[in-house]
């Protein structure tokens, strides 16, 4: 390793520390992102012998290649953005018109077991449907709707965090690394769901079974307050609005399928019929307009985490361009069984964001179909989706689901890691184990 890679290792390790400290240090994660982004880009630029990578000769030639190598990463990245805008769009405006409330205003117990399964196995099928970053948001309001007692409402949040991951990674939606290795085509909706769908709910339903026997008593609901003024939606248009919305989010891979076309543009068509949809529905009344149209929701969605995606995906494929990951995939190498690294991928995870491990894995394996395993559909990348999404819950800052929790309920990283680590560890590990075991006796013998 060369004093230009080992110089752009040190500030990516030092940007991931920014990172992970975002609450302490009080810098927000997506700044710090993008700055690491840049930097990095910038660094590569100056000082890497660009002629020797990319074996051209000659300025203009070397120039050239490294702007081709960075449009190429920037669309690759762009595909998964806006899906994300797309996506959580559709979601903020589902959401406006209270169609989530629909299924969450059906909980009626009290008892702390019953709600523990209720809620573990609703955030699970949403995030497989929805996406593991919105559905933690949306289960998160519901918990504050439901629980009064912080540290019980921090205890549930936490088993949201462990289901909205888990959801996420059979789904080929509910995830943005799910969402990633589905548009590279690693993996298929179909191969996706059958061969980790088992796999996931076991790193769900060990945690909870455990939980079960520790858990006693009745939660203790807030008292009621008084509704939000502004103008609402009627009943029919809050069924409307969770009909289209899910429906076209579920029908994104079939429009996939049946088109050959990126997953992206399968979401902007749901989202455009949805936008007129909303303008045809409230244009008359401009207090309904300024409240739930797609203008609306447009202001609520989440840009810095999509900014934040957009700087970390563009840092990690600048370490792909320098040759990082290429020595990071030998020394993956060396151990001999996918199993483990994909494993090893999955705890470190927990360390930091599954994104940009699910991008240098990617880079670092590329598909080769006379590679059983890393095949499309091959049981390094179906593992790898598994062992990535769920790895996130070990720690509250593995994964974007939990550091939106951790932001609405002000969750301690030291109190998560004591109360709900453990869990997401058996669980992980549980989950591992079935699917190394159907894997070799069933689905890639």
């Amino acid at each position: 390793m060369v004093f230009y890679q080992v110089l752009m290792l040190v500030i990516f390790i030092l940007g991931y520390v920014l990172i992970a400290l975002e609450h302490p240090i009080k810098i927000n994660k997506t700044a710090t992102a993008i700055l690491l982004a840049v930097v990095l880009w910038t660094v590569f630029a100056l000082m890497a012998p660009l002629s020797n990578v990319f074996s051209t000769v000659g300025d203009i030639a070397t120039s050239n290649a490294l702007h081709e190598s960075l449009i190429a990463h920037l669309g690759d990245t762009a595909e998964i953005i806006f899906f994300l805008l797309g996506a959580m769009t559709i979601v903020e405006t589902v959401d406006a018109h209270d169609g989530f409330s629909i299924i969450t205003d059906r909980i009626t117990t009290k008892s702390k077991r019953k709600l523990l399964w209720v809620i573990g196995f609703i955030t699970f099928f949403m995030s497989s449907v929805l996406d593991n970053l919105t559905t933690a948001i949306v289960m998160c309001a519901l918990l504050r709707r439901l629980i009064d007692n912080k540290h019980d409402r921090w205890f549930f949040a936490g088993i949201v965090i462990i289901a909205a991951n888990a959801g996420g990674a059979w789904s080929p939606i509910g995830d943005v690394t799910t969402i990633m290795l589905w548009i590279k085509g690693n993996i298929t909706t179909l191969g996706i769901m059958k061969e980790t769908g088992l796999t996931s709910l076991v790193s769900l339903v060990v945690p909870l079974t455990a939980i079960t026997f520790m858990l006693k008593g009745e939660i203790e609901r807030p008292a009621e307050k008084i509704a939000e003024n502004g103008a609402k939606a009627s009943k029919k248009q809050a069924w409307l609005m969770l009909c289209m919305g899910v429906g076209f989010l579920l029908f994104t891979p079939v429009f996939k399928t049946i088109t050959n076309l990126p997953p992206y543009l399968g979401i902007l068509l749901g989202l455009g019929v949805i936008w007129v949809t909303t303008e045809i529905l409230h244009a008359k009344n401009p207090a309904e307009y300024d409240r739930l149209s797609v203008l609306a929701s447009l202001k609520r969605v989440d840009i810095p985490s999509v900014l934040f995606f957009l700087g970390i995906l563009m840092a990690v494929s600048c370490l792909s361009t320098a040759g990082h990951l290429k020595m990071l995939a030998t020394g993956l190498d060396k151990m001999g069984n996918f199993y483990i690294t994909d494993i090893i991928i999955g705890l470190l995870s927990s360390v930091v964001d599954n994104v940009p491990l699910v991008a240098a894995a990617m880079g670092m394996y590329p598909i080769d179909p006379s590679i059983t395993h890393l095949a499309t559909d091959g049981a390094f990348w179906e593992f790898l989706a598994y062992c990535a999404g769920t790895g996130g819950s070990i720690l509250i800052i593995g994964s974007a689901a939990g550091v939106a929790v951790m932001g609405m309920e002000k969750i301690d990283f030291i109190w998560y890691m004591k109360k709900i680590t453990p869990w997401a560890l058996l669980g992980y590990f549980a989950g591992a184990g079935v699917y190394i075991l159907m894997s070799t006796l069933i689905f890639h013998t």
